[in-house]
């Protein structure tokens, strides 16, 4: 059984949006978070239960994971992101 916190949530989403992982394995990973998950007692059950939902469906076209619905998910969850050009 998975233990699903904010940060591990927040990690996923950054792992995503930095491209160290492919919308498929996000999908897949959230609707098996979904299936198989228990949340820490602290956490806040109800905001990670909406994001974690809505990322198992991103691969829908009725729920994008676009830029301004993954930063605010980020932002809800406590981590604001900021965009810096990477140098190569």
């Amino acid at each position: 059984m998975t233990t699903i916190t904010r940060r591990i949530l927040v990690e996923k989403l950054l792992d995503y949006l930095n491209h160290r992982i492919p919308l498929a394995a996000l999908v897949d990973w959230a609707e098996f978070a979904m299936i198989d998950t228990r949340f820490d007692p602290e956490a806040d059950t109800a905001r990670l239960m909406d994001v974690l939902s809505y990322v198992a469906a991103g691969d829908t076209p009725d729920f994008p994971l676009t830029w301004d619905i993954l930063s605010d998910f980020l932002d809800k969850l406590g981590a604001p992101v900021r965009v810096e050009l990477a140098s190569r």
